[in-house]
């Protein structure tokens, strides 16, 4: 399984904005993580088919999805931007902070992540990513594998994430942070996922 290759040295969000808008790059704990190539198409297709039909829910309501490209600075304590060290652009990310969006993205946790997983990222989202957002304060955490069609859960409970609730993506999932919504996953391994609005989920 191949990793991202890594830009030499310590690096800040003011580094990260003077580099070619042509590459895509995240920073965690000052360590430069390249995203080059982009993703498969089936990986895109999962991620524009989520965004949509969360976006679709979120209608009226206070919190907001993004799909990368889309930076979420993540600061250790009140630095200023600048001096930031880890930035990421997480393929979903759902935010209910107004206070945290402004023009350059997101300052802060977003409430809800969602990574979909492929060959070249797995290990990075499932172990250093997965650290950072424990460390920030991300209450829900979800990793798809759309070619096994597995979904990994974490959730943050007392500042840490317990045991992950791995499940097949068949049936009805609920997102807890989000209060009455579920997504319910096609049973063809080739169906769009599909989102059911019931009262499944918890708040």
């Amino acid at each position: 399984m191949t990793q991202p290759a890594l830009k030499i040295g310590q690096f800040t969000y003011g580094d990260y904005r003077r580099w070619p808008e042509e590459e895509r790059w995240e920073l965690i704990d000052g360590e430069a993580w390249d995203m080059s190539p982009a993703p498969t198409r089936a990986h895109q297709q999962m991620v524009v088919e989520l965004t949509r039909q969360i976006g679709n829910f979120l209608l009226g309501k206070p919190c907001e999805v993004y799909a990368a490209p889309f930076d979420v600075r993540l600061p250790r304590a009140d630095e200023a931007d600048d001096r930031v060290e880890s930035v990421v652009q997480p393929d979903v990310a759902v935010i209910c902070d107004s206070s945290k969006l402004d023009d350059a993205g997101c300052r802060g946790a977003p409430d809800w992540i969602i990574e979909v997983l492929s060959r070249r990222t797995a290990v990075k989202d499932h172990t250093v990513k997965r650290d950072l957002y424990e460390r920030h304060g991300v209450q829900e955490y979800w990793l798809v594998h759309p070619t096994d069609r597995v979904l990994t859960i974490y959730r943050l409970v007392d500042g840490a994430y317990g045991k992950p609730d791995v499940q097949a993506l068949t049936g009805e999932t609920p997102v807890r942070v989000i209060d009455g919504l579920g997504i319910q996953w096609g049973e063809d391994p080739d169906a769009d996922v599909t989102l059911e609005t019931g009262e499944a989920a918890g708040g």
